[in-house]
């Protein structure tokens, strides 16, 4: 198969799709792989590696769109890459489909077959959404104390305090990968720290994990705003996969946090959990409303891209060595899970959460392809 890597052009976004050591893994399993000149020098891997690797250089994004059969990249396309979308092309890339209508209609009208990342599954987890979640849980406690600081906009709190004077109150809505990642970060820092969610079980896990260091909350309407009343740093981490995010922060209830506080909105990717949330960008990363600082970018990871790239690279490399070996129809059928990464074909939408989002037809991938895996 032909397969291309094309430098990111979001808005300082600097991770590439694969290391130099995932295009030699394809290479060696009898793959042509044709990188963009400059692709990996965000992420520290010059374009000598990626030859040494076995991949050929092309000089622009036009001519590795047009070689590839199947593209891997790190975000979904933005309006400049629609154009060089073409049919019948695999697409394996983080997508988050539900708050963009126009990339979801680009891609249905151009028949790309599009997987993403976020939404493949492995035992009832998301393995290839979990180590960016690991990277933005952990990065959010660390841009958040950076913008609590008064020349930044913030309240000019330090998150650990010192001896004599409190912590900061984090508050931190949702308990999965992001959620912990961010208590890890905050506990570590001395913050005082709450996790609110809404499934039980999981509130008594981190209770356990933690050593009772952190207040566990049931969620609840009443629990956010008791909360973040008296929140210096609160942190939206709630998922609902492949659809857009529940608004559990309302405009209202912003008149209840104290005065250059800061929310930071990992769900920003699928519309946010603040009411107030609109996606910025690294060069434009903040905005107030209410007088509460916002940060919503929505590519946080890619500030630390050689960390991102590895841990990407780690966690996709199996599956698009699958994609690529078997062919997209044999993959599917073999891997459920990477099945349920499959939001386009045929000019199809085939996965229910984006439509039902977008309000758009729903196709079950059943109807278009015959999924009975072959027998062994």
């Amino acid at each position: 198969m032909k397969i291309g890597l094309p430098k990111e052009i979001k808005d300082n976004e600097y991770r590439v799709g694969l290391t130099p050591a995932g295009v030699q893994d394809l290479t060696h399993a009898g793959h042509e792989v044709f990188v963009q000149k400059t692709a990996g020098e965000g992420s520290g891997f010059a374009d000598e590696q990626y030859v040494k690797a076995g991949g050929k250089l092309l000089d622009t994004a036009d001519e590795v769109w047009q070689t590839g059969d199947m593209i891997v990249k790190v975000k979904e396309p933005i309006a400049p890459e629609y154009p060089r979308m073409r049919e019948d092309q695999l697409l394996f890339t983080y997508l988050h489909l539900a708050p963009e209508l126009e990339l979801t209609k680009q891609m249905l009208e151009r028949n790309v077959t599009g997987v993403a990342y976020e939404t493949i599954t492995k035992d009832g987890r998301l393995p290839l959404l979990t180590p960016m979640s690991e990277v933005a849980g952990r990065m959010s406690v660390q841009v958040g104390a950076t913008y609590l600081e008064k020349m930044n906009g913030g309240r000019g709190i330090l998150l650990g305090g010192v001896p004599g004077v409190p912590a900061a109150n984090v508050v931190i809505i949702g308990g999965g990968i992001v959620g912990t990642e961010a208590a890890k970060m905050a506990v570590g820092l001395g913050a005082k720290v709450t996790i609110i969610d809404r499934n039980l079980d999981r509130l008594r896990q981190l209770d356990d994990i933690f050593l009772s260091k952190v207040q566990t909350l049931a969620s609840s309407r009443y629990a956010i705003e008791e909360a973040i009343s008296h929140a210096d740093l609160v942190i939206g981490a709630v998922l609902v996969v492949g659809a857009a995010a529940p608004k559990l922060v309302t405009r209202d209830m912003l008149h209840l946090v104290p005065s250059g506080s800061v929310l930071v909105d990992v769900a920003v990717d699928q519309g946010g959990c603040f009411e107030t949330t609109h996606a910025t960008t690294h060069s434009n990363p903040t905005f107030f409303e209410e007088g509460v600082l916002h940060y919503c970018v929505a590519n946080m990871p890619g500030a630390v891209p050689r960390t991102s790239t590895f841990a990407l690279t780690n966690a996709t490399l199996p599956y698009a060595l699958d994609l690529a070996n078997k062919g997209f129809e044999q993959a599917i059928k073999d891997d459920s899970g990477l099945r349920e990464g499959v939001n386009t074909y045929a000019g199809k939408l085939t996965y229910a959460a984006v439509a039902e989002s977008q309000g758009l037809e729903y196709t079950p991938l059943s109807s278009l392809i015959d999924l009975k895996a072959a027998a062994a």
